[in-house]
């Protein structure tokens, strides 16, 4: 029984951090979301004399 409280209390911990980061099932929606933090791509990496 104590599994079973357990592991509910850990759906209900996901689903208010899913309420609060807005989590929303549209994909479109959630891609939007993805975009406002993601980056496209990584700048190139540049050798640094001073830290070798």
């Amino acid at each position: 029984m104590d599994d079973k409280k357990a592991e509910q209390r850990q759906v209900d911990k996901f689903k208010d951090l899913a309420r609060e980061l807005e989590a929303d099932e549209d994909e479109a929606a959630f891609e939007e979301q993805v975009k406002k933090v993601a980056k496209k791509e990584p700048p190139p990496k540049r050798d640094n004399p001073e830290s070798n």
